[in-house]
């Protein structure tokens, strides 16, 4: 084992959640769900629609909090910190794709990564704005007047860069193909899956395509409120 690697496994977890219970219109979403991701790690998590994938990642980012459990990112715990400390910790530590990117149209796709920094960090100047174009650079994005002249996998290359720019430990991705068609899909699947050793992150990506999460080190899927593997599940 490298170094590298041996320093990515010894580290303590970027993501810990340990005995989550949360309860919505009388239906219980999580029943005593846990689940621990390291830095270098990819997680898929698969489930029907209405199973709770993309509350995971609201409990994730402490926007909704669960009715027992707690969260930890980088050790920290999401559920203990008041409203300025959760937007603190969210943007230094933690990276978000979403299934349509949610860019600002009018902007370049470098203002788009470089505005992610100044709200983040207040940081300014030639060096934030170097760092971001080499990201795109990087990602195979393409120099463009405004973000809404590119394909839609250029686009979620770009969302990809605006949640790198600030370097979080965790990155967490809601159906991030979905939105595009299998070409752009199969590549921007290739792509985030490589981010974890490349940049020393842990992903956790919630998806619909058993494909997509088959990608990952780690797929799991929703069954009863808990995690099982996807693995196991098809053992059955």
């Amino acid at each position: 084992m490298s170094t590298k690697k041996r320093d990515l496994a010894e580290a303590p977890p970027v993501l810990e959640i340990a005995d989550l219970s949360y309860v919505i219109g009388g239906r219980k979403l999580f029943d005593g769900l846990s689940l621990s991701l390291g830095a270098g790690e990819s997680i898929a998590v698969t489930g029907p629609s209405g199973s709770g994938k993309s509350t995971l990642l609201s409990c994730v980012l402490g926007l909704i909090k669960p009715d027992r459990g707690s969260v930890a990112v980088t050790g920290t715990p999401m559920t203990g910190l008041r409203q300025a400390g959760l937007a603190r910790l969210r943007a230094q530590s933690i990276g978000m794709v979403f299934q349509f990117g949610e860019l600002l149209p009018e902007l370049s796709p470098l203002d788009n990564v470089y505005l992610a920094a100044l709200l983040a960090r207040g940081g300014r100047g030639s060096e934030v704005r170097e760092r971001a174009q080499r990201l795109l650079d990087d990602l195979g994005v393409p120099r463009a007047a405004t973000s809404q002249e590119l394909s839609g996998g250029e686009r979620q290359r770009t969302a990809v860069a605006r949640a790198l720019i600030n370097e979080p430990a965790l990155l967490l991705a809601d159906e991030p193909t979905g939105a595009l068609d299998s070409e752009a899909r199969d590549r921007t699947a290739e792509l985030l899956f490589d981010l974890p050793r490349q940049y020393a992150c842990g992903l956790l990506v919630v998806t619909h395509d058993p494909a997509i999460a088959a990608r990952a080190d780690r797929a799991l899927h929703f069954s009863a409120g808990v995690l099982e593997s996807a693995a196991a599940r098809g053992a059955r």
